[in-house]
């Protein structure tokens, strides 16, 4: 079993969800990362999402904007991110790592040259966010010829319709993004989450996690009760963006309590369902 699909079958039989944590690579440099990743696997999350920077990241808000600004800013190059991929595998052997970016820097070599680079870097997945599956010729193909998983999106907006196409290609997990908006921004109501992730449930044995707009504990225990997989990473890049070269033990605290929040977020569902 790859390391993705063990870990969310490590969190079912834990009966919580998975805590999966997102941050910029090379924020606020390239030689601070380590610490913040490490702080964030210290901290509990069970997959880390590694923002590749880019000038025009049209699906973000302020703090992961801001994020890529710095990081590009101080020099981050796509070979430093593979190599921090490279040096995170090497510490963490077990913890899923998936790149998450945009379709330019990541085709700019060719999808084959991208790929190839991923698996010997032990990347378990990719999240593009601007590739329509209908568009793309390229780099899912390229990714599952290495064995690196093709995480998909889907939207408030996918409908019944356009669902099947979503889902062709896809492993790993599907990422439901909550709102239909940026990052970091809002929030949507639970009881729409609840539904779509039933819906999305009906149409796939995918692991299924819901991200965007996902800032506090509170908030991560309420969707960790009907998802799979609770995606936290505006919050976490802001305290990046506050502290720094000294963010890590920041990272880890706030890591550590919304670890905690999950995994208690289905001890009093499973109370009332045994009443």
């Amino acid at each position: 079993m790859d390391r993705l699909s063990a870990r969310f079958a490590a969190c079912r039989a834990q009966g919580r969800a998975a805590l999966i944590t997102f941050v910029t690579a090379g924020d606020p440099t390239v030689a601070d990362t380590p610490s913040v990743l490490d702080a964030l696997v210290a901290g509990g999350a069970d997959i880390i999402e590694l923002g590749m920077p880019f000038t025009d990241p049209m699906a973000d808000g302020p703090a992961i904007e801001l994020a890529n600004l710095r990081s590009l800013g101080s020099g981050t190059k796509t070979r430093d991110i593979f190599a921090l991929a490279t040096d995170f595998r090497a510490r963490h052997p077990q913890v899923p790592l998936v790149l998450m970016g945009y379709a330019n820097p990541m085709l700019i070599r060719g999808p084959q040259w991208f790929a190839d680079a991923c698996r010997s870097a032990g990347v378990d997945g990719v999240i593009c966010v601007d590739v329509p599956p209908e568009e793309d010729a390229e780099i899912g193909p390229a990714l599952r010829a290495a064995g690196v998983h093709l995480v998909r999106l889907a939207t408030p907006t996918t409908d019944a319709a356009r669902l099947p196409a979503v889902l062709n290609g896809a492993s790993g997990f599907l990422y439901h993004v909550s709102v239909a908006g940026i990052t970091g921004k809002q929030q949507a109501a639970l009881a729409n989450i609840e539904d779509a992730v039933a819906r999305l449930k009906t149409a796939t044995d995918l692991p299924v996690a819901v991200g965007f707009g996902v800032r506090t504990p509170a908030q991560a225990a309420a969707i960790g009760r009907v998802a799979d997989g609770v995606v936290v990473g505006s919050a976490i890049v802001d305290l990046v963006g506050s502290h720094g070269s000294a963010a890590a033990p920041f990272v880890q605290a706030f890591t550590a309590t919304l670890r905690g929040a999950i995994d208690t977020a289905r001890v009093g569902t499973a109370r009332e369902s045994a009443a």
